[in-house]
């Protein structure tokens, strides 16, 4: 990794969800993708420079999913039947839906700080960014993304 971290804006917020939850992991994932090494990265500083990446970012780059910079891996539909069961259709999708909230796009450059707040100035009700799951489950995410969002610029 360079200096500056190549990231999905799914995978920020997923980070930043799980700050907010208190379930960040430090150990590596079986699967070999590097989702510890950059929570670390960006939950040591707050000015760390991003790259906005919809394709394989730095966290997908060592995955045994990782084919082509492409995610060759499925996820579960049965909490989201209306969900793509690809991966990469599902985080494409997701990451389209982020960047036209967040008024962002490919290779965009901002600190990690700057993201969250902009996160936390333009995400509102994001049932219809995740609207394939079910709207339960989705408020219970919000809340602990706005969890993190405080933790992370206020704390």
């Amino acid at each position: 990794m360079e200096n500056i971290l190549n990231i999905k804006p799914h995978h920020f917020i997923d980070i930043i969800t799980r700050y907010g939850e208190g379930t960040i992991s430090e150990k590596p994932h079986p699967y070999g993708h590097a989702l510890h090494l950059v929570s670390a990265r960006i939950l040591d500083n707050r000015r760390i420079i991003l790259r906005i990446e919809p394709g394989a970012d730095d966290i997908c780059t060592p995955c045994l999913h990782n084919i082509d910079g492409k995610c060759n891996d499925t996820i579960d539909t049965s909490n989201r039947p209306q969900a793509p069961p690809s991966k990469n259709a599902w985080n494409l999708l997701i990451d389209r839906r982020w960047c036209e909230r967040l008024e962002i796009g490919a290779g965009d450059i901002m600190s990690a700080q700057e993201l969250c707040a902009r996160i936390r100035d333009k995400a509102g009700n994001i049932t219809d960014i995740y609207r394939e799951i079910p709207e339960g489950l989705t408020r219970e995410r919000e809340r602990k993304l706005n969890d993190g969002i405080r933790k992370y610029l206020y704390e």
